[in-house]
């Protein structure tokens, strides 16, 4: 099957909510983590060439939007102190260290900071309570991978995408050995063009509305225009091609 056929990709169930809307979510989606939570103590049997194979449940939770995680997660919105979804690092810390990171948040952890901050079992103040907890203030209902995010994964691909415009605007394949000056040069060429086209304003920093507006088949093409070997410009059509096809399967792992 195609990764973006229905066969891979058909929901089992749709359901809308707005993700700030903490009651409705929590109305809607409860009864399925409760549903969840039964399968995972059960086993399915099925029969595959004659002999009889046990299954059991496994339910991931990866590809969430950055808000949705804080919600589910019971953690503070995203103008909090603590930055970050994987880790307890404050915006002052993560400024000062933007390299050396460890995953330490879980979900086992949420629920105990939860029923800390619930509790207050140390009798704080709100400021050394809400320390202690590291930015959890509601129930976490939803166990989420402590993985990049699907929004992040849309900034790193889209940059890495615009990069590779550059370098085909500029013909690296031909001449590697290029200076700062010229990559500026190939930038700003972009930049202009797809303004021009497709009145996308050129910007200080990746971000998500910009990478996903890049990342669609009017913005190759345009692109393309650009580039003068017919056969880079077809290899840089597939490519964007198989991105395309290939984004709900990893924006699903």
């Amino acid at each position: 099957a195609k990764p973006n056929s229905e066969l891979c990709c058909k929901p089992i169930c749709l359901m809308l909510a707005d993700e700030s809307d903490h009651e409705t979510l929590t109305a809607i989606l409860s009864p399925l983590i409760a549903e969840r939570e039964a399968m995972k103590s059960s086993e399915l049997t099925l029969e595959i060439g004659g002999i009889l194979r046990n299954f059991k449940f496994d339910f991931r939770g990866t590809g969430y939007d950055e808000k949705l995680v804080r919600e589910v997660e019971g953690l503070e919105a995203s103008g909090s102190v603590y930055i970050c979804t994987l880790c307890d690092a404050t915006r002052l810390e993560a400024s000062q260290n933007l390299v050396f990171h460890s995953i330490t948040r879980s979900h086992s952890e949420n629920l105990e900071r939860y029923e800390t901050w619930r509790a207050n079992p140390y009798q704080e103040s709100c400021n050394e309570l809400r320390d202690r907890v590291k930015g959890v203030s509601a129930k976490p209902f939803i166990e989420t991978l402590p993985s990049i995010d699907a929004l992040h994964c849309d900034i790193g691909n889209a940059a890495e995408f615009y990069r590779i415009f550059q370098l085909e605007i500029g013909e690296v394949y031909k001449n590697p050995n290029v200076t700062k000056e010229e990559r500026k040069k190939w930038q700003t060429i972009l930049d202009k063009h797809l303004r021009k086209k497709l009145n996308l304003k050129p910007i200080m920093r990746m971000n998500g509305n910009f990478a996903r507006k890049l990342m669609a088949k009017e913005t190759v093409e345009a692109v393309c225009e650009l580039v003068q070997c017919d056969e880079r410009q077809e290899a840089l059509k597939e490519l964007m091609d198989l991105y395309l096809k290939m984004k709900p399967v990893w924006r699903s792992s």
